[in-house]
C-alpha cells in the first residue's frame, strides 16, 4: 500500500486573522453559510460579515444547536440549500465544526473552518463525529476531503476560558501514543483508505508531544492572563495543526475508544472531549503495558496543566461495576479504534485498564498531599 499524507488545503494562524476571512473564502464561493454557536457568532459575526462583504460575498449566519447529531446536520443542510449557500464557514468549537464539515460533505461544498476555541483537533481533519441527540457517541463520518481552509485567530483563542485550550492539549496528548500504537500494529488506517503513514506523519506526532511538554504550562498561564505569547502560538499549532495532521495520518487507537465508551455515562456529560481523551490516554498506556516512567511522564503533564488523572476528575465518583463494564463494552464495539492495537483487545481487558488507570491517578494525587 502506498504512503499517503492528508492535510487541509490551507492553514492560517495569527492575531487578527479573522479579518482576512473574506479573501480566503473568495477562492471558494460567493454565498457563505456561517454555522456556529451563539457565543462564537456574537464574537466573530460582525468581523466575518464585514470581511466577506469587502469581497462581495453574501452570507447567512445560523446558530448551531449544540450537538453534532444527524438531525442537526440535516437541519443545517436544509437551511444552506434554502439560502443557496455555495461555501460553508464552520465556526466555534469541535462540535459545531464537525457539524459544519458534515454539511459541506453531504452537500459537496467547500468548507472554511474557524475554531474560536482550541479544545480538539477537529479543525484539520477529514472526519466528523456524529452523536445522538443526547450526546452519546454514535459513529465517525469519514469525509471526502480535509477542509479547504483552516483559519485560527489567536486573539479569539486567548479570549476563551483556559479550560478549552487545556482540553485541546488532552486531545493532542493522544496523538503520539495512538500513532505509535498504529505504527506498531501495522494495521491499515481507514482515514487514508488503508494507506501507510509517511515519515512526516511520525515526525509531526513526535513534535506535537514534545511541544505539549515544553510549552503547555506556559500557554495555560498566558491564556489565563489573556495574552498571546510564543508558548500560546506553539500550543495552538500543536492542538490544531500538528495534532490534526498526525492523528489523521497516524490513526486513532485506545484513548479515543475509551473516550467514546465514557460518553455512555451521564456523570461525565459535562466534561469536554479532550478531558475524557486525556484519561483515555493513561488507560491506553496501561492496556498496552507501557513502562512506569512513560505513564509517570504523562501523569506529570496532565497534573501540570490540569487534565484529569482519575475518574473522579471526570465527575465519575465511585462508579459501579456495571457502569465500568458498560464503558468497556462500548469501547470495544465493532469498528472502534482500540482494535488498532497490536494484540486482540476485549472488554474485560479495557475494564481492567480503566480501573488501574483510575487507581494510579488516585495514588498520584494522594502522594502530593
Amino acid at each position: 500500500m502506498s504512503r499517503m499524507l492528508l492535510a487541509p488545503g490551507r492553514y492560517v494562524q495569527g492575531a487578527g486573522a479573522i479579518k482576512e476571512i473574506g479573501w480566503h473564502t473568495s477562492r471558494f464561493g460567493t454565498c457563505a453559510m456561517v454555522i456556529g454557536g451563539n457565543t462564537a457568532l456574537s464574537v466573530c459575526g460582525p468581523d466575518i460579515e464585514a470581511s466577506l462583504a469587502e469581497k462581495g460575498i453574501s452570507c447567512h449566519l445560523e446558530s448551531f444547536r449544540g450537538v453534532s447529531s444527524q438531525q442537526e446536520i440535516r437541519r443545517l443542510a436544509g437551511i444552506t440549500a434554502a439560502n443557496r449557500g455555495d461555501v460553508i464557514i464552520a465556526l466555534g468549537g469541535g462540535a459545531s465544526i464537525d457539524a459544519g464539515k458534515a454539511v459541506a460533505h453531504e452537500m459537496k461544498l467547500p468548507v472554511v473552518v474557524v475554531p474560536t476555541v482550541i479544545s480538539t483537533d477537529a479543525p484539520c481533519s477529514a472526519l466528523s463525529v456524529v452523536y445522538s441527540e443526547s450526546g452519546v457517541f454514535e459513529r465517525y463520518l469519514l469525509l471526502r476531503k480535509n477542509p479547504d481552509c483552516v483559519l485560527v485567530d489567536t486573539t479569539l483563542v486567548v479570549g476563551a476560558p483556559a479550560r478549552f485550550l487545556v482540553a485541546g492539549m488532552g486531545d493532542a496528548l493522544a496523538t503520539f501514543w495512538e500513532s505509535d500504537t498504529c505504527s506498531r500494529s501495522g494495521r491499515p488506517n481507514p482515514l487514508t483508505g488503508g494507506g501507510s503513514p509517511t515519515l512526516a506523519a511520525g515526525a509531526l506526532s513526535r513534535l506535537c508531544y514534545e511541544t505539549l511538554l515544553e510549552s503547555g504550562v506556559q500557554a495555560k498561564l498566558a491564556v489565563e492572563k489573556q495574552v498571546v505569547t510564543p508558548a500560546v502560538d506553539a500550543i495552538i499549532e500543536a492542538n490544531t495543526l500538528l495534532s490534526g495532521l498526525s492523528s489523521e495520518n497516524g490513526g486513532h487507537a485506545g484513548a479515543h475508544s475509551i473516550h467514546n465508551g465514557l460518553t455512555t455515562l451521564p456523570a461525565v456529560k459535562q466534561r469536554l472531549h479532550g478531558e475524557k481523551v486525556a484519561f483515555g490516554v493513561i488507560a491506553q498506556l496501561v492496556l498496552e503495558v507501557r513502562s512506569s516512567p512513560v505513564i509517570k511522564e504523562v501523569q506529570d503533564f496532565c497534573y501540570s496543566v490540569g487534565l484529569p488523572l482519575c475518574l473522579e476528575d471526570l465527575d465519575c465518583v465511585n462508579p459501579t461495576t456495571e457502569e465500568l463494564r458498560q464503558v468497556a463494552i462500548a469501547a470495544v464495539a465493532e469498528g472502534e479504534t482500540v482494535h488498532a492495537t497490536w494484540f486482540p483487545v476485549t472488554a474485560v481487558m479495557v475494564e481492567a485498564a480503566i480501573r488501574i488507570a483510575d487507581a494510579l491517578g488516585t495514588r498520584y494525587k494522594k502522594a502530593l498531599l
